[in-house]
């Protein structure tokens, strides 16, 4: 979003205009709820994660200074908000609704893509998913995600190197049963 149009919605959210807050809700909700699928058990668990987020966020809005984009500030809430709700809900990635979300938001290709990788990581480890969102999509070092789930860094190293592998072997495995002449 350019800082042109965020800005002043900023801005007049912390005046407590109403309708900016809806109108920045609004904006930056879609993409945020996509974010909070990848950590969610299911549709309603991502909406509670989203909307316990946008608390967050707006309590937090004054904390924003304008350095980097707003939308990665935002998104890195939504991400530490879905990792609280994981530890309180042993929650775990799954494909339910994710249908419908992703026809409204992405492109073909781009829908292919994250309902698989997100089909394939259901089938991970609680631990090995999380470290591997953290890491592969999110962008999070394996210092910084060890400190935000308290494991050592060779832990989340560990974690993402099984995770990878093991994602890997099913890619190559769902190959095989897909195209079986191209083996």
């Amino acid at each position: 979003m350019p800082v042109n149009i965020t800005e002043p919605l900023i801005n007049n959210c912390l005046l407590g205009d109403h309708k900016a807050t809806s109108k920045l809700y609004n904006l930056y909700a879609d993409k945020m709820y996509g974010v909070c699928l990848n950590y969610a058990k299911n549709k309603n668990d991502a909406r509670d994660i989203l909307q316990e987020g946008f608390i967050k966020i707006f309590r937090n809005l004054q904390k924003y200074r304008n350095e980097g984009s707003f939308e990665g500030w935002m998104r890195k809430i939504m991400v530490n908000t879905a990792i609280s709700y994981s530890r309180q809900s042993s929650l775990h990635v799954s494909c339910e609704g994710l249908e419908d979300f992703m026809a409204e938001h992405k492109n073909p290709i781009d829908k292919l893509l994250e309902k698989d990788l997100r089909c394939i990581t259901e089938k991970l480890s609680r631990g090995y998913k999380i470290v591997f969102y953290l890491r592969a999509v999110e962008g999070y070092s394996h210092e910084q995600i060890a400190e935000k789930l308290g494991i050592s860094c060779n832990t989340s190293k560990s974690q993402y190197c099984r995770a990878r592998n093991i994602l890997q072997k099913m890619v190559v495995d769902h190959n095989r049963v897909v195209n079986p002449r191209a083996n």
